[in-house]
């Protein structure tokens, strides 16, 4: 069977690893060269997009900031899954919140901007604080204003002012503040017949707006339910398949989503250690009409990020319960590069795990282990 993955980052590259056992030949489209490669070597093929998606069983995307031309053409062959809907949707925060509000699922209060000037009336509507949001392109913390209280609109407005006139064909989504307790992130995986699998839900920690941790310590969350619930209902409504991650708020015992990424996501990284079939390996069954794997817990496991860093010391791998993932990408400030999956015995043990490892990395690389 072969695979066209829409995009050649490092979500094509790990789902490319866990196709391999299973048979399953994997090509990448990248967007922005206009070029078909492997997902390991990038090395290029003779193959226009045209050619790829004649010869491909599936398509499918490890992004979804993908041209709406593109995602057109792929869903005009019928083997793109999930949609092209399903996909545009969770690129466009427009789309996004839309859908939130008809699956009826809660999510933050807001407002639609389309110039500088609508955000007083904004404010009489939604008060302050509020987190602005670019409706395309923003990922990673970035395209967004914080505004905490009045003293902070004079810079903002100046800055939205020369956003519109740089992007006038722009929406940015204004949202009230949730005064959240923690995030935590559902992956889940639908087939073609609807049913479902579901991760243990897992909490995330960010860094400069970039997730740095997340931990799936094995215990039960209470809102579990409350999620996978959530899940379905967006999952049906775009009669989705594959993996679907969805971040969410926990507030006052309850969930708030953030936000969709129709997609294998970050925070599902810790299942290539931490889970019988990974993320990756579901979400390539799932749209190639294969049996979904179990996503059961085989043990507590967290996932920490490596940023802007091309090294780690070997004395990390001298310990058989952490594994490290490289993405062959070049050094850059802030640039996620890899992750470490470390596994334990117990949540106790995890809490440990980290703690040894923290004494092993910087705390200006790594200061989410300092914390």
């Amino acid at each position: 069977m072969q695979v066209l993955i829409l995009g050649s980052g490092q979500l094509a590259r790990m789902m490319a690893l866990a196709s391999a056992p299973m048979n399953i030949d994997v090509y990448s489209y990248d967007v922005y060269s206009d070029c078909v490669v492997h997902p390991l070597t990038q090395q290029p093929y003779p193959l226009s997009l045209s050619q790829a998606i004649e010869d491909a069983d599936v398509i499918t995307a490890e992004f979804e900031h993908i041209p709406h031309a593109i995602l057109n053409q792929c869903a005009a062959s019928q083997k793109l899954f999930p949609s092209a809907a399903a996909i545009a949707t969770g690129g466009d925060r427009c789309l996004e919140k839309q859908l939130l509000t008809e699956c009826d699922v809660p999510n933050a209060h807001y407002s639609m901007l389309t110039c500088s000037s609508d955000l007083t009336k904004t404010i009489e509507t939604l008060g302050l604080p509020l987190i602005l949001k670019t409706a395309l392109g923003g990922y990673d913390g970035k395209g967004q204003w914080r505004i905490k209280s009045a003293s902070d609109l004079p810079i903002i407005k100046k800055e939205l002012a020369t956003f519109f006139t740089q992007y006038p064909e722009q929406t940015i989504v204004a949202e009230q503040w949730i005064p959240f307790e923690q995030e935590v992130s559902l992956i889940g995986v639908r087939d073609h017949d609807g049913r479902y699998q579901f991760y243990p839900l897992t909490t995330n920690h960010h860094q400069d707006g970039i997730l740095a941790l997340s931990i799936a310590d094995g215990q039960h969350h209470p809102l579990q339910t409350q999620a996978n619930s959530i899940f379905k209902a967006i999952a049906n409504h775009l009669n989705y398949v594959g993996v679907l991650a969805i971040e969410f708020f926990e507030v006052n015992g309850k969930l708030v989503v953030n936000e969709i990424a129709p997609r294998v996501h970050n925070s599902g990284h810790w299942t290539q250690q931490g889970a019988q079939i990974c993320q990756f390996e579901n979400h390539i069954r799932a749209v190639c009409g294969l049996p979904l794997g179990s996503t059961t817990q085989r043990h507590p496991t967290a996932m920490v990020n490596i940023l802007g860093e091309d090294s780690i010391p070997l004395a990390l791998l001298e310990n058989s319960q952490c594994h490290a993932h490289w993405y062959g990408k070049e050094k850059r400030e802030g640039r996620k590069m890899g992750h470490i999956n470390v596994e334990a015995k117990s949540a106790e043990h995890l809490v440990q795990q980290l703690q040894n490892l923290s004494l092993l990395l910087s705390q200006a690389a790594f200061p989410i282990l300092h914390n």
